[in-house]
């Protein structure tokens, strides 16, 4: 299941329709953010960073992932929700 939507986010209609999802205007602002500091499209951005915590997340990282999905009502969006919260940069405070 979680492979299957890691695998689907090549399509920025999944990436962004996932990211439209999450309901979270602090998450959305901070995508634009590293979008527009990377130069990159935000849904390269969601791909990339889920792609990288996947690639070097840590046994603890992917326990913790694992109980959160375990605790969720839908276990891959709360997945990709706290994936892009760890790796994208905080917001910068205005």
């Amino acid at each position: 299941m979680l492979g299957n939507l890691i695998a689907s986010l090549e399509d920025p209609r999944v990436a962004m329709g996932l990211v439209a999802a999450f309901d979270e205007p602090v998450l959305l602002t901070r995508l634009a953010a590293a979008a527009e500091a990377s130069g990159r499209l935000p849904a390269e951005i969601v791909g990339s960073a889920v792609r990288n915590f996947v690639d070097t997340a840590s046994d603890d990282h992917w326990t913790q992932l694992i109980g959160l999905m375990n605790r969720a009502k839908d276990p891959g969006l709360a997945a990709m929700r706290a994936i892009l919260e760890k790796s994208l940069p905080a917001a910068k405070a205005v």
